[in-house]
């Protein structure tokens, strides 16, 4: 990747992570089903009147539309209004990328080797470490709806990918159409009119500022940035930058947020940046570098000098 495009893929990295302290500034704001109808209706409105359609069945576009708009973030930000931490959220979230490859080898066959198995076990490892670390100190209710979110996201994903949408921005738009109205609806009918009304008639400055960011900085430009660049390059080359996400939602909610880490928090971070990161390797690469250590490892190379000085001739005094 040239630096002009390493630079865009942490930027999209930064933005994500950051995007969870936003959904906390928001979720103070406003209850969580009208946020995230709010975060959607800005994207598709009044982008749809501008770009044409997405040029895929309209069937792909509602079951995208409901998976991860409806499902997905609604489970998200009722789990984090419910007491899940934005840090510990972003990395939770990452679990899509199992669920990813459950759904995938459910309903498009696609089977995983033992490479990419070894990466999602770490993952889940490091996934059931954090549920352990954040029940001493936190719903597991909580923690449970952000796990559904993360299942949510792998099924759009695959979704997604059997779309094949072949404009990311139109797709975007399109898909973000969908979700208003159900959240919309599902808002009045579990959070009350009322409570949707006294939240819109006391908007402000950061209420304004959180709708903004989580729709059009974390959704619009991040998604279109990101599947330009997966157009670009080998997918094996961009996903690693992923990894930064909960990088950047940990740090930023520590800093902005005041949001601790536990030593068993950091463990579990490692395990699922490593697990993830396994599974990004291209097949075969663990066994290569497995290989090229073995045959370079400095635990080898005094039995090849002692095998070559055995064979070399001594000297005759």
């Amino acid at each position: 990747m040239s630096p002009r495009h390493i630079g865009l893929a942490v930027m999209v990295a930064a933005v994500w992570g950051l995007n969870f302290v936003l959904i906390h500034i928001g979720l103070q704001n406003f209850p969580p089903l009208l946020f995230c109808a709010l975060r959607f209706a800005v994207v598709a409105v009044p982008a749809i009147f501008f770009v044409g359609p997405p040029k895929v069945a309209l069937r792909w576009v509602l079951a995208v539309g409901v998976v991860l708009g409806v499902v997905k973030f609604g489970l998200l930000f009722l789990g984090m209004h419910a007491g899940m931490p934005a840090g510990l959220s972003s990395l939770v979230l990452q679990g899509q990328a199992v669920f990813t490859a459950l759904f995938a080898g459910a309903l498009l066959g696609e089977r995983p080797g033992a490479q990419r198995l070894t990466g999602l076990g770490v993952a889940f490892a490091g996934i059931g470490l954090s549920a352990v670390d954040h029940g001493l100190g936190g719903p597991l209710g909580a923690f449970a709806l952000v796990v559904l979110a993360a299942a949510a996201w792998g099924l759009s994903n695959v979704l997604t990918r059997r779309a094949a949408p072949p404009d990311a921005l139109r797709w975007m738009v399109w898909v973000s159409a969908v979700p208003p109205l159900p959240l919309l609806g599902l808002s009045l009918l579990v959070e009350g009119p009322e409570a949707d009304l006294r939240a819109l008639r006391g908007i402000d400055l950061a209420g304004l500022g959180a709708i903004g960011y989580v729709g059009l900085v974390s959704t619009l430009f991040g998604f279109v940035a990101w599947s330009f660049l997966l157009r670009t390059y080998d997918a094996t080359a961009v996903a690693p930058y992923s990894l930064l996400v909960p990088v950047f939602g940990m740090s930023s909610a520590w800093l902005l947020l005041g949001e601790s880490v536990s030593p068993v928090a950091a463990v579990a971070a490692l395990l699922v940046i490593a697990g993830i990161g396994i599974t990004a390797l291209r097949p075969g690469a663990l066994s290569g570098a497995a290989r090229r250590w073995t045959r370079w490892s400095p635990r080898r190379r005094p039995r090849r000098s002692a095998a070559l000085a055995a064979a070399r001739p001594g000297r005759r005094g």
